[in-house]
């Protein structure tokens, strides 16, 4: 079964660090460029990060460069986002991607930075 599995979301204070992790099966993960998107309340889907297939270029949305960081790592078929300094603004729902001739999508975790 294609999947992606999204995980490490919650609840955590303004300038508090998460680490998300996204497992992939069914696939082979490493013939795949990856795409973080994140989703707002009442907002449409962003992407925020990609990362290439072998994980040497990544690029960022302008609202989370210097703050958030891609990696991926192909003998775990995982991919990581970790989100330091966050910002109330980073809530959202955040969702992993594979795309080229194969578009997989994850459920998506919940990030909520509150105090």
């Amino acid at each position: 079964q294609v999947q992606l599995v999204e995980s490490g979301g919650g609840l955590v204070q303004p300038g508090g660090s998460l680490r998300l992790s996204c497992a992939a099966s069914g696939f082979t993960f490493s013939s795949y460029p990856m795409r973080w998107y994140r989703q707002a309340p009442g907002k449409e889907r962003e992407l925020i990060t990609t990362i290439s297939r072998n994980g040497v270029r990544t690029s960022y949305a302008n609202s989370v460069k210097g703050r958030f960081t891609v990696s991926r790592d192909n003998a775990k078929n995982t991919v990581y986002l970790q989100m330091n300094s966050l910002k109330p603004e980073d809530t959202a729902v955040y969702y992993c991607n594979a795309y080229g001739d194969l578009e997989v999508w994850g459920q998506g975790t919940l990030v909520t930075v509150s105090s």
